[in-house]
């Protein structure tokens, strides 16, 4: 007993086995968030030699809950559940043969007023009870430097591996909304789901073969053709319906099983659906890392102080590149697939910022996905969607905020809203309060059609 004890507040271990870590002859275990998201982003690194696998999602819930208080997050107990999932099966699998110190376990954090901060620390401290886990490194990620890769793998291949890893988010970002555009008018029942899984899959080869060498153009080529198979799809006798934004936090808005298959249920009732992008939360991390080195210039030059003035300008330059460059790619991919088929793109971080500037709604100064979800309903009103949803963990601080922040202001829009809290139990009132919601939704849509703007990626 007193063994276990020691092992499980041993707390060296959040610094010596949490952090960056060379991933050669590793496997590099990726947690599920957004399904397609994470194998490209999977395949990527595959592509440059790293042994990365997208680990099975959500059946481990019940071992999650065993090694969680109830206190934290739901995604924690997700993912929580689903490595010691994964390394109970890999014990069975390989018997004598298994080496934790073999595996490397990603689990990325955030700055700022959020639990999500903590998971890795948390997370080490269950693995560490566990005497044969205790070898098993996690490899984190931190938005404290826009989430730089540097460590991961050789010095002169990080930028080439942080461009393709970035690309990957855009594809499975269009391979998503591609789904939700084609679902709700498909000519049969199931088809696009089967469809989205074979090109997930053709997209995974792509970037196997292509992403090192950065290829980009023979990805975009096979995107391309899917996005033609996929509009292939669409029966145009049905006619529009209404259009639900999504926003909330991240991982519970993209994680299929942790929101009881949200999206499809909105589908079910008449809707189309577009959810918030994961290229909208790298873009928000360079930018807002860019937003707090111009602050500190701006400090230094009135203190007249010359060293933290250099070191400003060059923290404005690397995240200011870093977003020019990722907004580039945004309007290039979402350029190329909407010269194909009617995809709404992503609004400019930078867009989001004034508007909560003007508004004074908020403040990018909080942090959190609020700066995001916030600023994003009042677009989603203002260019016509016909209701949306606030997704979040219950308990959650950034989307309870959003949602004081936000009701009073949506009424003056006269447009439908729905705050949907996951934890772990099934709603017996869930699929009722949805479908209110989008008979609302329907009534809105009756009175006020919808309005699809040529681009949606605010100047």
């Amino acid at each position: 007993m007193h063994d276990t004890v020691s092992n499980v507040i041993r707390f060296q271990s959040l610094t010596e086995r949490v952090g960056r870590v060379n991933l050669r002859n590793k496997t590099f275990l990726i947690p599920q968030m957004n399904r397609i998201g994470s194998h490209l982003l999977a395949a990527t690194f595959r592509g440059f030699g790293i042994r990365a696998l997208v680990m099975e999602t959500f059946k481990g819930l019940d071992l999650g809950k065993e090694y969680t208080s109830g206190k934290e997050c739901f995604p924690c107990q997700v993912t929580t559940g689903d490595i010691l999932y994964h390394m109970k099966r890999e014990k069975e699998r390989l018997g004598d043969a298994f080496r934790p110190d073999d595996y490397v376990y990603f689990m990325p954090e955030a700055d700022g007023p959020c639990r999500f901060g903590m998971y890795n620390k948390y997370q080490r401290i269950v693995l560490d009870s566990f005497p044969d886990l205790g070898a098993l490194r996690i490899g984190s990620l931190t938005t404290k430097d826009g989430y730089a890769l540097d460590g991961l793998i050789e010095r002169h291949r990080v930028r080439d591996l942080r461009k393709s890893a970035y690309f990957s988010v855009l594809v499975g970002d269009v391979l998503d909304r591609l789904l939700w555009r084609v679902r709700p008018y498909e000519r049969r029942p199931g088809v696009t789901d089967t469809f989205i899984d074979k090109a997930m899959q053709r997209m995974e080869g792509a970037f196997e073969r292509h992403a090192a060498k950065k290829d980009f153009d023979a990805i975009l080529e096979m995107l391309g053709e899917i996005i033609e198979e996929g509009r292939s799809l669409i029966d145009q006798a049905v006619p529009p319906k209404p259009l639900i934004g999504v926003v909330g936090e991240i991982y519970l808005r993209t994680h299929v099983e942790a929101n009881q298959d949200l999206i499809r249920l909105l589908e079910k009732y008449g809707g189309e659906v577009v959810n918030a992008s994961l290229a909208e939360w790298m873009n928000y991390t360079s930018y807002d890392r860019m937003r707090e080195a111009r602050k500190d210039f701006v400090t230094a030059l009135k203190q007249l102080r010359i060293a933290p003035l250099k070191e400003a300008c060059r923290r404005m330059l690397s995240y200011g590149g870093d977003l020019f460059y990722q907004e580039h790619r945004q309007r290039q991919v979402y350029r190329f697939a909407r010269g194909r088929i009617d995809l709404l793109e992503d609004h400019r971080v930078s867009h989001l910022d004034k508007l909560l500037c003007r508004t004074n709604l908020f403040s990018f100064d909080v942090g959190t996905e609020a700066c995001l979800s916030i600023p994003g309903i009042v677009e989603y009103a203002k260019n016509g969607f016909n209701g949306v949803v606030n997704v979040y963990p219950f308990t959650c601080m950034p989307s309870t905020i959003t949602s004081a922040v936000i009701k009073p202001v949506i009424n003056r829009y006269r447009i439908p809203y729905l705050d949907t809290p996951y934890d772990s139990s099934s709603q017996p009132g869930r699929e009722a309060t949805i479908r209110t919601f989008m008979y609302q939704a329907h009534q809105h849509f009756h009175r006020n059609g919808r309005l699809r703007k040529e681009s949606h990626f605010a100047p």
